[in-house]
């Protein structure tokens, strides 16, 4: 299945706990003041790959823990990364997801269409919420700024309410 990205990082040690292969996104309309990465703003930006090829790349290093979906914006492209995140999970893989969305506006509006809620039942782990400049903090545990929350995404699906992630 064909995608568009911004680019893929092969070990972050940022983007999530452990060891984690970054799979970034071309596309988003949230444009936060601030962005770690605004050149993927740009749906037509980027460059095309597909979902086959991303997985080959992530099987080639033993050492991951994770694989991370960030951007842009993971949720534009749902489809092809569930494929991705659900061949992640098969290996013992751990997944995560960054958004600009809210978990509750993701849930609400997933519809057969955008594949939302089939990519969210892929995830461990969501981080929800625009960045916002003015909370920003290199404090936090893997959220940019303090309005975003790290959801355990498996229990909030279970419990049908947002439960966070803790360490």
């Amino acid at each position: 299945m064909e995608l568009r990205l911004y680019g893929e990082v092969n070990d972050s040690i940022v983007d999530g706990p452990g060891i984690r292969y970054g799979v970034f996104v071309q596309g988003c309309f949230h444009h936060c003041e601030g962005c770690h990465n605004p050149d993927s703003h740009d749906p037509a930006g980027g460059y095309l790959s597909d979902t086959r090829t991303v997985i080959e790349k992530i099987s080639k290093n033993p050492l991951l823990d994770g694989v991370t979906f960030s951007g842009g914006e993971p949720f534009l492209q749902a489809k092809p990364l569930t494929e991705i995140a659900h061949w992640a999970r098969e290996q013992e893989l751990g997944t995560m997801a960054y958004t600009g969305f809210l978990f509750e506006d993701l849930l609400s509006g997933a519809n057969e269409e955008n594949g939302w809620r089939e990519f969210l039942a892929e995830l461990d782990l969501l981080v929800d919420g625009k960045f916002v400049l003015a909370l920003r903090s290199i404090e936090l545990d893997f959220c940019g700024s303090s309005n975003q929350r790290l959801i355990d995404v498996q229990k909030s699906l279970a419990e049908n309410r947002v439960v966070l992630w803790e360490l």
